[in-house]
């Protein structure tokens, strides 16, 4: 069974998807320079508005969590496991990881790859400020 939740956000023109260990999407409506791991701004949605059944999924070990944005007429997924530690709880972002850290944000580890691995013409739509849309699905 596969459950899944929607996110609408925007792309802004200081997306670069340059980091190399996690990617982001917030709910905050700018980004500096600095963020080179945030794709998209502006999210309807943060962790915290999940639903109980779906995070509860997420914290299985062996659970297979894809991430999809799509902006621009482009998409790229990448997908990673869940975790027992994973709490979900966050208000402001939700974060994809490489490594095992866990925090309020984290929404998958042992992701295939960061920022850096998305596709480039992703994330030119999302430099360009295009609309997104984040599915998160579990299984």
């Amino acid at each position: 069974m596969s459950l899944e939740e929607v996110i609408h956000a925007r792309g802004h023109e200081h997306v670069t998807a340059e980091h190399a260990s996690t990617f982001e999407v917030t709910t905050d409506d700018y980004l500096t320079p600095a963020g080179d791991c945030i794709l998209a701004v502006d999210a309807d949605r943060a962790p915290t508005d999940f639903d109980p059944e779906f995070v509860d999924a997420c914290r299985d070990s062996d659970a297979t969590i894809t991430i999809t944005i799509e902006a621009g007429g482009h998409a790229d997924s990448v997908t990673g496991r869940g975790d027992p530690d994973l709490k979900l709880t966050n208000e402001r972002s939700i974060v994809g990881r490489t490594s095992e850290y866990v925090d309020d944000r984290t929404i998958v580890n042992d992701a295939e790859f960061a920022a850096e691995g998305f596709d480039r013409e992703l994330v030119d739509a999302l430099a360009d400020g295009a609309e997104a849309t984040v599915t998160i699905s579990v299984e």
